[in-house]
């Protein structure tokens, strides 16, 4: 066989042994975890990750707390022969060293293939699990699985236009703050002057997201914006000095304050909440500020709040 037929029997040999992958590593929209998908594999419609266009092959990604990794390290060092006859497995990646799973159990579909990695982010873990059913499995293997993993990759920042882009609001105005990082894709976004290694309660901060069960009659709202108020998270010894109606942007609002201990450090704070209600949703802006930096950081929160529009 010439060196020409030799090189094309060898290339059509690797395609048909391992399935191909895309050319780069792909980002969900709103993650920091990124990988190369393997060829059938489109971004996912009703999650973040990518799917069959069937559905029947998932792979989640999602960010975890930052000690979720070290946990998993720890476990696996204690016991690397697993539990439960799952074996946990090391597998280097351009992050670091990461650790995954491979098991099989069974859903309403049938039978499964599971398996779930978790890497190191630094501020955060990365975190992807990957469900193939029984008739995929031939093409979607364990080895293929393995080598999908291998190619996660991490970035230090999610663009702030492709953050704000998946949130069903618009926010035309930032008032300044560092930060921006998405909470739940698609959900909620902080907005802060510190950062998740020095933590946001030592500086002014934002909390915007949507709320999806309003009362159904007006009189209603300011019990339902105090009962709010009170599982604002992070804040402890929480006492409401001012709730009352407003106007935002023409739609009918509440706005509740309290004072309030937050943080490590037990940072007494002031916390504004305002909710603009409109629909079956209610708007839910939550400013965080250190008592002494209140003045100054009220206007800032005021000023994004009026820079929230909805979307269409």
């Amino acid at each position: 066989m010439n060196p020409i037929r030799l090189l094309t029997a060898a290339a059509l040999l690797l395609v048909a042994a391992c399935p191909a992958f895309a050319a780069d590593p792909i980002f969900p929209p709103g993650v920091r975890v990124g990988m190369t998908p393997l060829v059938g594999l489109v971004r996912a419609k009703s999650f973040v990750g990518f799917e069959t266009e069937d559905q029947g092959v998932k792979v989640l990604v999602t960010e975890l707390p930052a000690e979720a990794y070290g946990e998993v390290k720890n476990a696996f060092k204690a016991n690397p022969a697993g539990t439960g006859g799952i074996k946990p497995e090391s597998i280097e990646t351009a992050a670091g060293v990461a650790y995954y799973t491979a098991e099989s159990a069974r859903d309403a579909s049938g039978n499964v293939r599971r398996y779930s990695m978790i890497l190191p982010g630094g501020t955060f873990s990365g975190y992807v699990a990957v469900q193939v059913p029984e008739n995929a499995t031939k093409i979607y293997t364990d080895e293929a699985v393995r080598q999908m993993f291998a190619s996660a990759v991490i970035r230090k920042e999610v663009p702030v236009e492709e953050q704000l882009g998946l949130m069903p609001f618009k926010i035309t105005e930032l008032s300044d703050f560092k930060n921006i990082r998405t909470l739940a894709p698609g959900a909620a976004v902080i907005l802060a002057d510190g950062d998740e290694t020095t933590g946001f309660e030592p500086a002014p901060f934002m909390l915007i997201g949507l709320i999806g069960s309003t009362p159904a009659q007006p009189e209603d709202r300011g019990r339902f914006a105090q009962q709010a108020a009170t599982t604002i998270p992070g804040v402890r010894d929480a006492r409401i000095t001012m709730s009352e109606p407003i106007r935002i942007d023409g739609m009918p609002g509440y706005e509740t304050r309290i004072d309030a201990t937050s943080g490590k450090d037990n940072t007494a704070v002031t916390v504004v909440q305002w909710l603009r209600f409109g629909g079956s949703n209610a708007l839910r802006i939550i400013g965080s500020a250190p008592r002494e930096q209140w003045p100054k950081a009220f206007p800032r929160f005021r000023a994004v709040r009026d820079g929230v529009q909805p979307r269409g």
